[in-house]
């Protein structure tokens, strides 16, 4: 079901790109996201009350850099290239999280990983093909 409304949600956002700026579309998705959770808005202050600041900045760290920036930067490609070319690419992230757990968190990948991220790969430069 996530699959299908995140689809939805790029086909939608596509000819609403045809007329307005990136970085006001996915302002005005993050702002309809923050409305439909405010019901949980009281939950949040309490809990921000009651938590540490570097957790606070992790969470203010987290809403800018991998949600906003990540959406803005969608929204900017999407508006210069056709909706499927540019889904494909969402198939760079599992070999891309393989390669920076092994840099980063020396974490290293099983055999099953390195073949399903060349797979990712191979499929993403097969959809690439002009």
């Amino acid at each position: 079901m996530s699959a299908v409304a995140y689809a939805v949600g790029v086909l939608a956002q596509k000819p609403v790109l045809r007329r307005l700026p990136p970085l006001q579309v996915t302002t005005t998705a993050c702002a309809a996201g923050a409305v439909a959770c405010l019901p949980f808005a009281p939950a949040l202050a309490g809990e921000a009350a009651a938590a540490s600041p570097a957790h606070l900045a992790a969470l203010v760290y987290l809403g800018l850099v991998p949600t906003a920036l990540a959406f803005a930067t969608w929204a900017y490609a999407l508006a210069r290239t056709d909706a499927g070319r540019l889904g494909a690419t969402t198939y760079l992230v599992p070999p891309l999280t393989v390669v920076l757990g092994w840099a980063l968190l020396a974490e290293v990948p099983p055999g099953a990983a390195l073949i399903g991220g060349a797979l990712c790969l191979g499929g993403v430069a097969l959809a690439r093909r002009s």
